[in-house]
């Protein structure tokens, strides 16, 4: 989540109806050149002249006596802001704002040329303009004003709860699937049917490596195709996370004792209520991916699927020992943190590759569903310029979710009361709650796994450490010879 800039800040309209119709737009503006007031108690309405026919280069573009003490609004062209400025205030306005068909980029001139510019100047989307127009009507007043970043946005909250719940939720899904295993390892007569039940995939330390490269690959083609490539990860996200929303359902569909009446079809017997929760699956992907643009809410419809894929996800990969979990998580911490502070250093334009992926490279309205989002709720200059919803990485949930799921997997194999799997479950709350510290302290995208991991890699050493078991931690337990189900 990256903070606002300085240079934002908000256009107050308000439409003539009674009761007026009001709205708010981002701008952006040179603090160097003049101050906007924090609040709309000091601000000062002006009426709004659309001149977004001209691009005011020269003064005889309008008719004289239009602009008198009006706030104006023309179009971007090719004279400066200075050259603009300079016309709009010797023909009596107040206000210059400049409509932009393309990205709103920092207004930029040299400072001491407008020393004599009094009037305040802002570049706004030529789309807002439009809008105004269609939601407030022809006569509209507008002010200016830039009030301060808040220090913490609650919907931080929300993602902490979110974020937990399903590290804590899948880790003891986890432990529940290898306890069923351990019984049926006890009991012959059970041991072939667990086996062709079991859907779990076992990372070595070898395909460790080998998936985290991929995901680097992933990563850089995204940031160079995105506009292709982003259609894919969407499908693959509609299946993936239907599969899991069904994964998830049926596991508490199978505790019910009631409908459990079967069809047979093509020699395969199946639950009538378990082809009514797959059709359920399927529509919960369709919707979204029909409505993924509606931001009212098709968030919360992506959260659902997101945490079902997160869910499902760390409770299928298994860990089979804490050596891999410390090359996996040590490797995915290295990408997160390359891909977010080295990468600046290298792009063109200056930017993170992972921010620009993760946000969607401006132009394209297409979003990579691999996020918990949630609505801001503290009104920013942020909430209307660039990112109206606080997020979370699905990799900041599942990477540390894994070894929450090997704790406590680790806890079913030694009998050990959950002491792991607590310990790690509240290192990575601890760690969560100290990447959102440090985003309010910087005021910049933080990469979450650059806490997240420490803070869990550290806890489960000091578990296994203080039961004088890191050696076994380490291998992962020979469970199968010594472990008697109670």
């Amino acid at each position: 989540l990256s903070q606002v800039a300085a240079d934002e800040g908000i256009l107050h309209a308000s439409g003539s109806g009674l009761p007026p119709v009001t709205k708010d737009y981002c701008i952006i503006y040179n603090s160097k050149w003049t101050s906007l007031p924090k609040s709309l108690d000091n601000a000062t309405f002006r009426t709004l002249e659309n001149l977004t026919s001209t691009v005011l280069c020269s003064s005889s573009e309008v008719p004289s006596g239009v602009m008198k003490d009006k706030a104006v609004v023309v179009m971007r062209g090719n004279c400066t802001f200075l050259e603009k400025a300079r016309i709009a205030q010797s023909l009596g306005a107040k206000m210059l704002l400049v409509a932009s068909k393309s990205r709103l980029s920092l207004i930029s001139d040299n400072k001491t040329d407008f020393e004599d510019v009094t009037l305040p100047v802002a570049l706004i989307r030529y789309n807002d303009i439009v809008d105004m127009q269609l939601t407030l009507g022809n006569e509209v007043n507008v002010t200016l004003y830039s009030p301060p970043l808040p220090e913490f946005d609650y919907s931080m909250v929300v993602i902490f709860l979110i974020a937990v719940s399903t590290v804590a939720l899948g880790g003891y899904w986890s432990g529940v699937a290898e306890l069923e295993n351990l019984k049926a390892i006890a009991s012959p007569g059970e041991r072939e049917t667990r086996r062709k039940k079991e859907e779990n995939v076992t990372f070595t330390p070898v395909t460790v490596i080998v998936f985290v490269a991929i995901c680097c690959l992933m990563l850089v083609l995204l940031y160079f195709f995105y506009k292709w490539l982003v259609y894919v990860i969407i499908s693959v996200f509609c299946l993936a996370s239907a599969m899991s929303l069904y994964n998830c359902l049926a596991a508490l569909v199978g505790e019910i004792p009631f409908g459990q009446c079967r069809i047979t079809c093509c020699n395969k017997t199946i639950e009538v209520r378990l082809i009514f929760l797959a059709v359920f699956c399927t529509a919960a992907a369709v919707v979204w991916a029909v409505f993924r643009n509606e931001d009212r809410w098709a968030w919360i419809l992506q959260d659902i699927l997101g945490v079902a894929f997160c869910l499902n996800f760390i409770k299928t990969l298994k860990m089979p020992n804490f050596k891999s979990c410390v090359i996996l998580l040590g490797l995915l911490l290295l990408y997160d943190v390359f891909f977010v502070f080295i990468t600046p250093f290298i792009t063109k334009n200056g930017a993170s590759i992972m921010v620009e992926v993760a946000a969607g490279p401006f132009g394209n309205s297409e979003k990579l569903p691999v996020v918990i989002r949630v609505p801001r709720l503290e009104h920013s200059a942020s909430t209307l310029c660039d990112l109206p919803f606080s997020l979370l990485g699905f990799g900041d949930i599942i990477v540390p979710g894994l070894l929450v799921a090997y704790c406590r997997r680790f806890d079913v194999q030694t009998s050990s009361s959950s002491v792991y799997y607590i310990s790690c479950t509240i290192a990575y709350a601890v760690g969560m709650v100290l990447t959102f510290v440090v985003l309010a302290l910087m005021k910049m995208g933080q990469p979450a796994l650059l806490y997240l991991v420490p803070c869990t890699l550290i806890t489960s050493s000091l578990v296994a450490w203080r039961h004088k078991e890191m050696k076994k931690f380490w291998k992962g337990s020979s469970y199968q010879v010594g472990w008697m189900p109670r």
